[in-house]
């Protein structure tokens, strides 16, 4: 019965995590709402609202923030992992749509995979180098849809969606310590607060110059969604993880990919090549092949910092 609680909880998470990006998507079609000031909304008041909760709860969130070593370390997740996804992840939507930022992101299994192998100094199992090989000609069919003498998507585009896996990759792999140590809600909670005042303090001028946008609402009334949906479904993958075993979070989170591609049909019409649906596809089985290949033992990963010990599973 828990196993099937933990089924459903990851599988409910990953849909509301991929709706929200054709929901971000229509903000920024639909009102003048910039990237920058979408994610200091977002961050700033999810983050903010997670750590009032838990300050309610008795929780004494600043203590981490008091002591340099942990300060550092949480200026740098929320810094460089959680405003490196978020902001490359909404960049690679702006300039392409949400189903490819999704896929992007989803691809980043094996961007850990490499990193890890390369730190370990050792050759990564058999099965995840088929996993890697099928993810990235999924990925290659995703980008010239089948044609090769030309790219589907905008350079720009591209780049973005490299950058979202190289952050996702630190934002997966930095905090190991930080959550064990504190705890992952008290973690992400300043990850988030940390990266949305830090986009707001680079974008100070621009943010009260568009202030108007604040007056939007129906944007606003769906950026509150997007706040509430990705926090619900960001708690509701945490709580997955103690009723099934990380192998099965992994395969079980494709539904997110799938549901951004299934609401941006449907909702906003948007249309992919055959090639790029099946290069979706072939994209997801070849991450999912990386999980079920990578359920083995734990290996040391020295990891400046952060990283001692990380699973090929936990991807």
């Amino acid at each position: 019965m828990l196993r099937l609680k933990g089924i459903m909880m990851i599988i409910i998470g990953s849909i509301l995590w991929g709706a929200t990006g054709p929901m971000m998507e229509w903000i920024l079609d639909h009102s003048e709402m910039s990237v920058s000031m979408m994610l200091i909304l977002r961050l700033s008041i999810a983050g903010g609202a997670l750590l009032l909760l838990l300050k309610a709860k008795g929780i004494q969130v600043g203590r981490p923030m008091r002591q340099k070593l942990w300060l550092r370390k949480m200026l740098m997740f929320g810094v460089i992992g959680m405003l490196g996804v978020q902001f490359g992840f909404v960049q690679t939507i702006a300039h392409s749509d949400a189903v490819v930022a999704t896929l992007f992101q989803f691809v980043a299994p094996v961007y850990i995979i490499i990193l890890l192998s390369i730190l370990q100094r050792s050759f990564p199992p058999g099965s995840q180098v088929i996993g890697m090989i099928v993810a990235l000609f999924g990925l290659i069919l995703l980008l010239t849809n089948g044609s090769f003498s030309s790219i589907s998507l905008g350079t720009t585009a591209i780049v973005w969606g490299v950058i979202v896996g190289f952050a996702f990759t630190f934002y997966t792999l930095y905090p190991v310590v930080l959550m064990a140590e504190w705890g992952v809600l008290l973690v992400v909670g300043w990850g988030m607060f940390i990266g949305g005042m830090t986009l707001f303090v680079i974008n100070l001028p621009m943010f009260f110059m568009n202030l108007g946008a604040l007056l939007d609402g129906p944007a606003m009334g769906m950026l509150l969604l997007v706040i509430i949906m990705g926090t619900l479904a960001f708690i509701m993958f945490l709580q997955s993880m103690n009723y099934i075993s990380p192998v099965e979070t992994s395969v079980l989170s494709s539904f997110e990919p799938l549901t951004a591609m299934i609401v941006s049909v449907f909702w906003l019409g948007q249309a992919m090549g055959v090639w790029q649906i099946s290069g979706a596809a072939i994209m997801l089985v070849g991450v999912v092949w990386l999980s079920i290949g990578g359920n083995r033992k734990k290996e040391s990963a020295p990891f400046p910092d952060s990283i001692q010990e990380y699973d090929h599973s936990e991807v």
